[in-house]
């Protein structure tokens, strides 16, 4: 079954970080969508009060979703990441570039775009990343 297609065309500037320009389905892919996930485990406790705790835990449980679901991170396609304060964003590019180092290891990153915003649904929370992924259909 062909997988999905991340790429970057020569058109325009090359990212500035680690993702795609594009990402596109192939057919016979079921479209999941992962709700904004928060640094936080599968007990309800938070996971720390810094952005790399918080988003080392956020992959975690991504990856946890992407599973129950019958996929995995190669699937997704793309992220979307809230940052509460620019001050968090070394912490979470942290706790993203070892997960993505796991999940990708050349540079076939999913489309993904990154806000920093004034704050989040609670003060504790410090990073928020929902997300889109394909997942081969098994039927």
């Amino acid at each position: 079954m062909a997988r999905v297609n991340r790429w970057n065309p020569d058109t325009v500037a090359p990212p500035a970080g680690r993702y795609s320009h594009l990402a596109s389905v192939p057919e016979g892919h079921e479209i999941v969508y992962l709700a904004g996930q928060l640094g936080v485990r599968p007990d309800g406790t938070l996971a720390g009060p810094d952005a790399r705790a918080q988003g080392e835990q956020i992959f975690a449980n991504i990856e946890s979703l992407l599973s129950a679901a019958g996929g995995g991170p190669e699937h997704l396609v793309k992220l979307l990441t809230l940052v509460a304060g620019v001050e968090h964003l070394d912490g979470y590019r942290a706790a993203q570039a070892e997960a993505f180092k796991l999940w990708f290891p050349g540079d076939d990153f999913p489309a993904q775009s990154l806000a920093v915003v004034a704050a989040l649904a609670a003060p504790q929370y410090v990073v928020e990343v929902e997300a889109i992924a394909a997942i081969p259909r098994t039927s």
